[in-house]
This record gives C-alpha cells, sequence and structure tokens, in this order.
C-alpha cells in the first residue's frame, strides 16, 4: 500500500520504509515492476538507433524481432499479476473496440498480410499500458514510469556529453543533442512527456522527491540542448498543468476560477494565433507549413477522398509498393517521402477510416471530461494532467495515438485506464 492507501503491486520501486513488507516488496511483485520498465524501455525506442548505427532501418526485421522481447514480458508481467490486472480494460471499451477494429480493416486494406502484423503489435502495445495501470496505484505508475524516462535522460545526456558524434545532430542542425534517438525532435518530445513524469513522480512518492526531482531537471535540460522549440513549449504547458491541479486542489471555489482562467487563456491564445499566426511560427522556429507538414497533410487528403469512410486499413498506407499505390501519390504532391502524416488525428483517419476517427475522438474527449470531473478530488492528476497536455499538443504535429509500438500510446492507455476507475483516497 501507498500513502493513499491504494495497492502498489508490481512496483519496481520498493515503498517507504513506512510501510515496508506490504505486498509491493513481495518478489512477484519486484519481477513484475523490473519486467514492466524492460518493456517499456523497448517500446521507447532509444535503442534502435544505437543498434542501427544511427541509420533509419526502418521496418527491418532485427528491429521486428527485438519487440518480441516486449511481447513476452508483457506475458510474464500479466502472469504475475494474475487476471485480475487485465480487468481495468475492461472500463475502456471504446479502446478495445478500437484494437479490434485495426484487425477488421484487414477486409479492406491494400496490405493484409502487414495491417494482421501490425494490428497484433498494437495489440501488445496497449497491452503494457493496461498491465501498467491494472494494479499500481497513481504512485507506482508514476515511478514506474519515471524509472523507463530516467533511465533514457540519463543515457541521453552521457552519450550527448561523452561521444557528441553520435549523441548530437550531425548535420540539418549542426550542435543540437539528439542522445539516444535519430534526430533532435524526437528526443524532445520523450523528454517533455519524461519532464511531466518525473516531476509528477516526485509529488506522488515524496519519500524518492529528490531522486525524481533529479530527473525532472535532467529531461528538461535534455529538451533545452535538444533546441525543440515545440517540444520546450509541451514541457513548460505540462508544468503549468501540474501548477493548476494543485491550485484546483485547494477547494471547488478555487477550481471553478481556476478552469474559467484556463478556458479564457486558451480562448486568447487560439485568436492570438488566427490574428498573428507569424509572431507563432517565430517564436516555434517553425514556417507557415509546420516544416513540411501542411504538405503531407494537403497529400494525405486528397487520397482520403477516394476512401474516407474505411481508410486504406492499419498501419500500411506509408509502405512504398508501387508506383500507383497511394503513398507513391502522396510523395510526389508532397515532394519528398514521410515516415507518417506528422499528425495522430490524419493518421487515425488513415488507417481506420472516419467511424475509427470518430470513435478515437469521442474516447479522446471523455478522458478529458473525466480529469475535468476530478479536479479538486484525484492527486492522480498530478501525473494525468501534464501527460494528457503533451499528448493533445504533440498529437497536432507527431503519431503516437494507436501507434503499435510507441511507449506515448502506453503511457496514454495507463492513464486513461487509471482515470477510469472509481476514484481513490486521494493520495
Amino acid at each position: 500500500m501507498d500513502a493513499s492507501g491504494e495497492g502498489t503491486a508490481g512496483n519496481v520501486w520498493p515503498a517507504h520504509p513506512a510501510w515496508r513488507g506490504r505486498a509491493d516488496a513481495s518478489p512477484a511483485s519486484w519481477l513484475a515492476g523490473a519486467a514492466t520498465v524492460f518493456l517499456l524501455l523497448i517500446y521507447s525506442q532509444a535503442w534502435t538507433a544505437p543498434v542501427t548505427g544511427w541509420a533509419d532501418a526502418g521496418d527491418s526485421s532485427l528491429l521486428r524481432n527485438t519487440f518480441f522481447l516486449a511481447y513476452a514480458a508483457s506475458l510474464f508481467v500479466l502472469a504475475l499479476e494474475g487476471p485480475r490486472s487485465l480487468l481495468p480494460g475492461l472500463r475502456a471499451p471504446i479502446m478495445l473496440g478500437l484494437v479490434l477494429f485495426a484487425f477488421a480493416t484487414t477486409a479492406w486494406s491494400i496490405a493484409p498480410d502487414a495491417t494482421v502484423r501490425r494490428a497484433l503489435a498494437l495489440t501488445f502495445t496497449t497491452l503494457a499500458g493496461v498491465a501498467l495501470a491494472g494494479r499500481r496505484s497513481w504512485a507506482g505508475i508514476a515511478e514506474t514510469l519515471a524509472t523507463v524516462f530516467g533511465l533514457v535522460a540519463v543515457g541521453s545526456f552521457l552519450l550527448g556529453a561523452g561521444a557528441p558524434g553520435y549523441g548530437r545532430m550531425p548535420d540539418l542542425f549542426p550542435g543540437a543533442w539528439r542522445g539516444l534517438y535519430l534526430e533532435k525532435n524526437a528526443l524532445g518530445g520523450m523528454m517533455a512527456l519524461g519532464f511531466g513524469i518525473c516531476a509528477a513522480a516526485a509529488v506522488l512518492a515524496p519519500w524518492r522527491r529528490k531522486l525524481w526531482s533529479a530527473a525532472a531537471g535532467l529531461c528538461l535540460l535534455l529538451v533545452l540542448l535538444s533546441t525543440s522549440k515545440t517540444s520546450l513549449m509541451a514541457l513548460l504547458l505540462g508544468g503549468a498543468g501540474m501548477v493548476f491541479v494543485w491550485i484546483c486542489r485547494r477547494g471547488p471555489v478555487v477550481a471553478v476560477v481556476a478552469v474559467w482562467a484556463a478556458v479564457a487563456g486558451l480562448a486568447a491564445a487560439a485568436a492570438g494565433f488566427l490574428l498573428f499566426p507569424d509572431v507563432l511560427f517565430e517564436v516555434l522556429g517553425k514556417d507557415a507549413t509546420f516544416t513540411g507538414r501542411t504538405q503531407i497533410w494537403e497529400a494525405a487528403m486528397r487520397q482520403l477522398e477516394t476512401r474516407p469512410w474505411t481508410g486504406f486499413g492499419y498501419g500500411v498506407l506509408w509502405d512504398h509498393r508501387g508506383p500507383w499505390d497511394p503513398s507513391a501519390w502522396i510523395f510526389r504532391d508532397a515532394g519528398f517521402k514521410p515516415g507518417h502524416a506528422h499528425n495522430s488525428w490524419l493518421e487515425t483517419w488513415l488507417s481506420f477510416g472516419l467511424v475509427g476517427l470518430v470513435a478515437w475522438a469521442i474516447w479522446f474527449a471523455e478522458v478529458w471530461i473525466r480529469v475535468l470531473a476530478r479536479l479538486t478530488r484525484d492527486a492522480g492528476l498530478y501525473l494525468a494532467v501534464p501527460v494528457l497536455i503533451v499528448s493533445t499538443l504533440t498529437s497536432l504535429t507527431e503519431v503516437w495515438a494507436l501507434d503499435y509500438h510507441d511507449l506515448q500510446w502506453s503511457v496514454f492507455v495507463a492513464v486513461a485506464i487509471k482515470l477510469a476507475r472509481p476514484l481513490e483516497r486521494a493520495t
């Protein structure tokens, strides 16, 4: 049990000495926690660039086979924690429906065999999130994730400092840190999410506050060294979200005022973007095309006109097979070869069709509504809010939603499922 009275089965870290000797210190729990960290590290993909020599190996057999270790680890965790750890997943029926729908898209997929494989990969990536949330407290989830992001941060820092030829960008953005990843924005995005998670762990697990505060500081440093302004903005907004949660927990009246102030702030920001877009682009260091993303979006939308209701099948549009494939037309129209849509919403539409997009939008909105309903009562929002803020922002320019082998998707699933459970005594 942790300070909130919640179970902590499967924690990778032992609890504070005041709760020593409880179930969270059992050997099975330690094994489950270590296996969870291992599988999440695989989904972080921080190992892929070093393994391939910082070359874009794509969907190589070496990378593909390594993910089978994560699948095995997921099954191992579920075997240790028991079938009950799967039950919380039933509280997210739309999520389960979307995972099943990924398999159903095989019926009209432009590459049915690849769709089946990737739908299975999506299933295990989702299962990682279910297992993470299954029998852990908010503190347990935060500390497990903070361990993962902390290890990635330490590895990236050591590589950037000790081997700059690998840990920093050699071209395009010379000197910008990329750490264990292929490019700087990948590092920046991961560390922006990691900052909120480590800071939340410092709040929810005060017995290790110094450790997690140091990890959060390292994540912030790496975002700055990556020179990714979009990631820095996501990090700052995620941190502001934690302050917002702290204010709302002062009482219902304060929470109402804070919510209205936040809504007014968002409205003002939206108006500012519409009226003075050039100012925002200059702050973010972007051009009006979002570094070519609008060209991808326009080209992809033209292809969607041929299959708006069904899409092209889960996870296969960007596999280039011939000169007449949809991806070939997108490459021609965009003027280069993107690996995905650089927008989670558009990517969902391309894979699942309009029905899948609407289902995803409903579930995403439901998760945010659950946050608003718990603002004054659930300390777990110190973790949930920064995760959702960063995820909301990055969904506009990157692909993580319903993405197989993606750590951010597993994190979102864990937070969403935890929010769907009955409210537990606050930390």
